[in-house]
């Protein structure tokens, strides 16, 4: 008798700690869930146009004059997006620009000037949840993909610019999308793609170990089923399969010491043993002080004067316990010479030229 009250004792234990385990596991994949969803919301928020007063960012205002732009409207979604055509007939191409997130296609004005003048046609647009788009948010990485294909399909519609070959430039969020966007059907000539990770998982896992370590990896299956949700097997795609599959040029362009996008992290260039694609050019940037994520884009002068104006905004900031008082930052922010803020990387330009140059004469 004592045997059998035993072996029931031992059963009811382990029953009652099966169901403690799976009411934890349970627990732990709800709570798992509800932190994708914050994480998303506080990470893709809506990007507004930053201050003109306490901005450096170029803005179309101040070169309306020197290029003629058409503003255009498409749908992505349920979302109407901002476009920007800048067309030249006697253009060879058609350059489409998908911009970095946080910014709108204002932020690369210096890079659609160069291509301007150039003699290429240009297409920009603001992205879900950016600028002048409509959106109460940026919804999540792969919506620089599903934006860049809108974007496509609307300047197939144009009979002005459809029948240009289009070559594709994008940076960082941008750069992830003109990479991507090769898993599409879209008749592309070239894409040029800067900074960009190889997917949106790898991405999101990257950046999250760095506030929340090594235990954001055991969030990988929760993050993979909220943009499963969200996207459905857009989610899933790489930059690696999409060059792949292709016979499309591309040039693909990371600075060394990227702390946004890591370099040997989660970067398309770190992959490059598994890109079969015989077209698919590499180029990494190592310069000191122009490596990194942003400043790869940009004239040594212009990184030079850059970080001298964070050095002085430093300095000012120290003298407010209650942050730099509106005025005196209107007073700051109105001495910046802009231009040179914003003056190119000239031959990197010249190089992402001639590429895109060799892309149509194939």
């Amino acid at each position: 008798m004592k045997m059998k009250r035993r072996t029931s004792r031992g059963k009811r234990i382990a029953k009652i700690l099966s169901y403690t385990v799976l009411t934890l596991l349970v627990l732990f994949a709800v709570l798992s869930m509800v932190g994708m969803k914050i994480i998303y919301d506080e990470q893709f928020g809506r990007f507004e146009r930053p201050d003109p007063a306490i901005s450096t960012e170029l803005r179309y205002s101040d070169v309306a004059g020197l290029y003629p732009q058409e503003l255009v409207t498409f749908y992505s979604g349920n979302n109407r997006l901002q476009g920007y055509l800048y067309h030249n007939p006697l253009s060879p191409g058609l350059v489409v620009v998908a911009h970095g997130m946080g910014g709108g296609a204002d932020s690369y004005l210096p890079q659609i000037m160069y291509f301007l003048d150039q003699g290429w046609s240009v297409f920009a647009y603001d992205a879900t949840g950016s600028y002048d788009s409509e959106g109460k948010s940026s919804r999540g990485f792969p919506q620089s993909l599903v934006d860049l294909d809108a974007a496509l399909q609307y300047t197939s519609t144009r009979p002005d610019i459809n029948d240009l070959p289009v070559l594709i430039f994008g940076h960082s969020w941008g750069g992830y999308a003109a990479a991507n966007i090769l898993h599409y059907d879209h008749p592309v000539a070239g894409i040029v793609s800067i900074a960009a990770p190889n997917s949106s998982i790898e991405m999101i896992l990257e950046q999250g170990s760095k506030m929340l370590g090594p235990i954001m990896y055991s969030q990988r299956p929760f993050l993979w089923l909220y943009e499963r949700v969200l996207y459905g097997r857009t989610a899933a795609l790489t930059a690696v399969d999409a060059l792949n599959k292709t016979a499309v040029p591309a040039l693909i362009i990371h600075g060394t010491g990227d702390t946004t996008v890591e370099y040997q992290g989660s970067s398309i260039i770190s992959r490059r043993d598994k890109i079969t694609n015989p077209k698919v050019q590499f180029l990494a940037l190592d310069e000191e002080n122009r490596n990194n994520h942003n400043n790869i884009l940009h004239s040594r002068e212009s990184n030079a004067y850059v970080n001298g104006l964070n050095a002085e905004l430093r300095a000012l900031a120290q003298q407010y316990d209650d942050g730099i008082p509106y005025e005196i930052k209107r007073e700051f922010f109105a001495q910046i010479d802009k231009a040179l803020v914003h003056q190119v990387n000239q031959e990197l330009m010249e190089q992402i030229n001639n590429f895109f140059l060799s892309c149509i004469e194939d």
